[in-house]
């Protein structure tokens, strides 16, 4: 059923919201103000014609925007774009009923992310790699992409020949891509065994193309150079398809804002430590116990602080903080502790985190929602909340990144 529709306001997945007498629909790549013809189907509407448009919208800068899934918002006017993704954080902490006052969002520019995923799939007509369509398992093959790094981009026809060669499933996989400073570390998921004779094809491919590393479902294939992150000035080598964060200027401003609250804390608990993007830097000032349950991210922040110079000592702790969070007792060793859960949060965490008494507190989390719930957990646990800022890692997306900042008053000992 197609049916004329006004678009009353921007939703939280970057949405347009018509107001209906069956109720709400959100209809894709819309804008508050414009009036459209959209096919409905449920709450859900497709954009048929844009009849009124509004004074909001700009020209994307991708040409695949409206078909690839990755992006929703590249239509949308800059300032406004960054008052909705502020929103985002603002939102979150409302439903929670956390007051404070969220600071300016920390902008993302176009070009710039260092680590990307893309989906692939073998077809009739070839090896098509790029994202999903939107609300689809449908995947839109890419020439371009504007969030990802030009060395990234360059490399496309090198992935889709790579995938070519790795490739032994009719069934979607994912080929995990971050740019190095030694060059392009690639890890493919779920794309199928692969024999000896492909392996050696795929190793040679890596060889001649000046790839830094090639794994396979954690394993490592061929890797010519090791690839390195640098975290301050300290070098470190992820692991096979390992976590970073997306965006080197977003990581930067995160860490800027957490160890300045830190200050000269002497002990420092980094919890979900990772590789040590945190913790590597904190080592410059205070001593800090990283703990982690990848065993393999932790290895690579334990080399990472092995090779380094002029740090404090940096201890390591494998851990499932989901099923056996740091008691109280333990936390009331440091005098600061950081936190940079997955997008589930760290309720569990929180709890006993508000039973301590440590005075400063680092919340990092790429969730509005579960943040607002971990802050909600340590203001009634007594601490107070100092500060928020939104800081915009995923550009174009409704996910953003925000740092909270806390204190208690230390009980005496």
């Amino acid at each position: 059923m197609t049916v004329r529709l006004e678009i009353t306001r921007l939703g939280a997945q970057g949405d347009g919201v018509a107001e209906t007498e069956r109720g709400q629909v959100f209809v894709p790549f819309t804008l508050p103000g414009e009036v459209v013809n959209a096919a409905i189907e449920r709450e859900r509407g497709t954009l048929m014609a844009l009849i009124e448009r509004s004074a909001l919208r700009v020209e994307p800068p991708c040409r695949h925007f409206g078909e690839c899934g990755g992006c929703v918002v590249q239509h949308l006017e800059e300032s406004a774009y960054r008052d909705w993704k502020r929103g985002r954080a603002v939102e979150g902490l409302r439903r929670e009923r956390v007051e404070c006052e969220v600071g300016a969002l920390v902008p993302c520019a176009a070009d710039s992310r260092r680590r990307v995923v893309f989906s692939a799939r073998r077809s009739d007509a070839g090896l098509v790699l790029g994202y999903h369509r939107m609300q689809s398992s449908d995947i839109v093959d890419i020439s371009e992409c504007r969030i990802a790094l030009p060395e990234i981009v360059a490399a496309l026809p090198n992935l889709r020949e790579l995938a070519g060669i790795v490739c032994q499933t009719t069934k979607a996989f994912h080929i995990s891509v971050t740019a190095t400073a030694t060059g392009l570390d690639v890890a493919f998921l779920d794309s199928g065994a692969l024999s000896e004779a492909g392996r050696r094809l795929a190793a040679n491919f890596v060889i001649r193309e000046k790839i830094a590393r090639l794994s396979i479902d954690g394993e490592i294939v061929v890797e010519p150079q090791r690839p390195v992150i640098h975290f301050g000035d300290v070098a470190v080598t992820p692991p096979p398809g390992g976590f970073i964060q997306a965006v080197k200027s977003a990581e930067e401003a995160m860490v800027d804002l957490v160890t300045a609250h830190m200050g000269k804390s002497k002990k420092v608990a980094d919890l979900f430590a990772g590789s040590g993007a945190f913790s590597l830097r904190l080592a410059r000032r205070s001593e800090v116990h990283a703990v982690e349950g990848d065993a393999a991210a932790l290895a690579a922040l334990d080399r990472g602080f092995r090779f380094a110079t002029g740090l404090k000592r940096v201890t390591q702790e494998k851990r499932d903080l989901f099923r056996r969070p740091m008691t109280f007792k333990e936390l009331n060793l440091f005098d600061g502790v950081v936190f940079d859960p997955p997008r589930a949060g760290a309720e569990d965490q929180s709890i006993q985190l508000a039973r301590s008494d440590v005075p400063l507190v680092a919340a990092v989390s790429c969730n509005p929602t579960t943040l607002a719930r971990d802050l909600r957990i340590l203001i009634d646990g007594g601490y107070t909340l100092k500060s928020v800022t939104p800081i915009d890692q995923f550009l174009w997306s409704p996910h953003v990144e925000a740092v909270a900042l806390l204190e208690k008053k230390r009980k005496r000992r």
